[in-house]
């Protein structure tokens, strides 16, 4: 029996996570399902509930976090949270899918924290700072003060960095996705009856 095995993509705003993400979706999808976080944010335009994002209210969120129902959560800006839903993962597993995250880096090393070797965290880090601020400008979905917030976390999620099993640099996009489509292959060939330490 395959073990369903879990990929975390974890990266600081602008480094190129969910565009990764979005690739090894397409490529294998009938390999891997992705886990759809919950968040107090506003929806964005494009953006589709229970797609991109569970979006719920600020009170809901903490009654299911005081219930125990996240896996992880994290207020990632003010009166902001981000949270995987146990119940969410679960049943991704169940349908006998590998699950992928798109997650915030604390977010990230507390999945691998609970799930141990059945999961892989892959850091995604942009070339330099300068070049996350100008794919933050670039993408213009956020206000200036909102673009310092996110180059201000920046900082601090590069010292994660080294608690990852890998660390992606996203210079050129094709080269990035290349070694996510190998990550990914290696990783859930070997040892499929893995057990935890």
């Amino acid at each position: 029996m395959t073990v369903s095995k879990l990929i975390i993509f974890s990266a600081p705003s602008g480094a190129g996570k969910t565009t990764i993400v979005r690739h090894l979706l397409a490529k294998y999808p009938e390999k891997l399902a992705f886990s759809v976080s919950a968040t107090t944010r506003p929806k964005r335009p494009h953006e589709i509930d229970g797609k991109d994002y569970y979006f719920i209210s600020l009170e809901e969120f903490q009654r299911r976090a005081a219930a125990g129902e996240f896996l992880e959560y994290e207020q990632v800006y003010k009166g902001v949270f981000y949270g995987t839903l146990k119940s969410e993962v679960e049943t991704l597993r169940q349908n006998g899918k590998h699950v992928i995250f798109d997650v915030d880096v604390v977010g990230g090393l507390n999945i691998k924290r609970h799930y141990r070797d059945l999961a892989l965290a892959i850091f995604v880090k942009a070339p330099s700072l300068e070049e996350l601020e100008k794919r933050l400008l670039q993408r213009n979905t956020e206000s200036e003060e909102k673009r310092r917030e996110r180059l201000e976390k920046a900082r601090r999620e590069m010292q994660y960095a080294d608690k990852f099993d890998f660390i992606l640099v996203n210079d050129s996009l094709p080269t990035a996705l290349k070694e996510a489509e190998e990550l990914f292959e290696y990783f859930i060939s070997k040892c499929q009856t893995m057990v935890l330490k």
